[in-house]
């Protein structure tokens, strides 16, 4: 039986070798390098290495890239030294911005080796950097992001149905959170298959989660699908028949939520104002993808940060994708990526 690492020691999953993972996590450890200690990089050596030299720049010296093998070894390596466990097969690093299924499949390896070693609790909680999902694709898994992936890692794990595991996606920076009811999924399909179950079930998991990392009962708000929140069923009924009784079956359960809200004017209310202690609510639950991110994202993407909710581990991200465009230039910033290494941090510690 593997032995368990101290409870401080955190993995990095390099994401996408051609995206500007690779590039943020070397930037992280120069900007931050007090946040990152007792982490190390799941992933490829030879491409850290390579982002390493990328972000020393033309007149600089290279921070050293030390190859582990277990996250234990990570408490010795020295400072301004990059920790790195070589998973899988080591990979000629790819062509920068390029889609390739050898590269979703070593972006794909390090998530699976962080998720198994999180569950055995030999690490105290994981932080993906960036995969992505065609890359993913190509290789050959059937999961269209992290979220849906270590899912079906935990359930296994529990030897349980990925129905019997739900897990929700929260966005969050320093002035707003949303938790989605339906992740990576069309737009047409969110619609189809929101449900009472389903939006009952994302107060729940919400509630609770909160509940323990504020320490208190969480406000929540919920946001109605439609324009208007429906106007009384002039735009819709899903309102009336799905979100409206999932919020009163909450209530009953002693769920502090209200809704659902207007969804043009409900992330406004929640939104914690600048020199202010908080906003109306807490939380936000939307009803699909774009309509909990924009709002977010526009308010920071440079500090947002993704927690996957529900899971039996601690997993945080950046709330950004892997930037093709402008991967291998060097100009990546690593401020969602620091921020979502303290937020890990933070919950693996409460």
């Amino acid at each position: 039986m593997a032995t368990s690492a101290p409870s401080s020691v955190l993995a990095i999953t390099q994401g996408d070798p051609a995206g500007i993972g690779p590039e943020i996590i070397v930037r992280a450890w120069q900007e931050a390098p007090d946040v990152l200690r007792d982490c190390f990089v799941a992933g490829d050596v030879g491409v850290m290495r390579r982002a390493a030299a990328l972000m020393a720049g033309p007149q600089g010296m290279a921070w050293p890239v030390a190859q582990i093998d277990g996250p234990a070894e990570a408490l010795a390596v020295p400072p301004r030294c990059i920790p790195v466990l070589q998973v899988g097969t080591p990979l000629v690093p790819p062509e920068h911005g390029r889609i390739t299924a050898e590269a979703g499949r070593s972006a794909g390896a390090a998530v699976e080796w962080a998720a198994r070693a999180a569950l055995r609790q030999e690490i105290a909680a994981m932080v993906t950097a960036p995969l992505h999902k065609e890359a993913l694709s190509a290789a050959g898994y059937g999961f269209p992001g992290h979220t849906e992936l270590l899912q079906a890692e935990a359930a296994a794990f529990r030897g349980v149905g990925i129905e019997e595991l739900p897990v929700r996606m929260m966005l969050a920076n320093d002035e707003l959170r949303t938790v989605l009811v339906s992740i990576h999924v069309s737009l047409r399909e969110a619609i189809d298959r929101l449900s009472h179950v389903g939006v009952l079930q994302t107060l729940r998991i919400t509630h609770a989660s909160l509940s323990r990392m504020l320490g208190r009962v969480p406000r929540i708000a919920v946001a109605g699908l439609n324009p208007h929140a429906g106007e009384g069923g002039l735009f819709g009924r899903e309102e009336i028949e799905l979100i409206a009784p999932a919020v009163v079956d909450a209530r009953a359960e002693g769920i502090e939520a209200l809704g659902p809200f207007a969804p043009d004017t409900v992330f406004m209310r929640a939104r914690r104002q600048p020199g202010q202690p908080a906003g109306e609510f807490d939380v936000v639950i939307a009803m699909y993808h774009d309509q909990g991110l924009i709002p977010v994202k526009y308010l920071g993407v440079e500090t947002g940060v993704n927690v996957t909710l529900g899971l039996p581990f601690v997993r945080t991200s950046p709330d950004h994708g892997t930037a093709f465009d402008i991967a291998g230039r060097g100009i990546a910033k690593a401020d969602s990526l620091i921020a979502a290494v303290r937020v890990a941090r933070s919950l693996a510690c409460s």
